[in-house]
């Protein structure tokens, strides 16, 4: 499957080469795909799961907007760490488990970017919960393109 993935994007990078490093653009195809599920998802989880509702837990209620960023993220964590592990940083020597630690705690802080602009262009600004999405998306993208890069799947100099 790697090395089907590796064609296919080999083959769509070609117009692309003089413009951006082969590994910058496999992180925008394999980012792209599993932002496009990502969303695909939420907008799945918010209006058809969810139905627009709130949830209501015994001790805390989670609004729907916030609780479909959860319902996706549930698929799409391990679909990036995969993509990103085996076609994206593949030549990082780090070992597996750091760097799904590592993986770990970048979602998470990106789920708090996420929760934070999410807050802000729904409750606060009045967006569309969808757009609203979409335009978080656009932030996280890029702080997490570098995360990746020079912490999440560095390679480590051997000594």
């Amino acid at each position: 499957m790697r090395r089907f993935i590796l064609l296919v994007i080999s083959f769509f990078y070609r117009p692309f080469a003089k413009m951006m490093p082969f590994q910058t653009f496999r992180y925008l195809a394999c980012g792209g795909g599993n932002t496009a599920l990502d969303i695909c998802l939420y907008f799945i989880s918010f209006h058809f799961i969810l139905k627009e509702h709130d949830v209501i837990l015994p001790f805390i209620t989670i609004q729907a907007h916030i609780a479909a960023l959860f319902m996706a993220l549930a698929i799409t964590f391990p679909t990036g760490f995969l993509l990103s592990k085996y076609i994206v940083f593949s030549e990082s020597n780090l070992r597996g488990r750091v760097q799904l630690m590592r993986y770990f705690m970048l979602v998470g802080t990106c789920l708090l970017l996420n929760y934070g602009f999410m807050k802000l262009f729904v409750d606060v600004l009045g967006f569309y919960p969808t757009p609203a999405k979409i335009l978080t998306t656009c932030f996280v993208v890029i702080f997490s393109y570098l995360t990746q890069k020079k912490f999440t799947f560095k390679v480590k100099a051997i000594e």
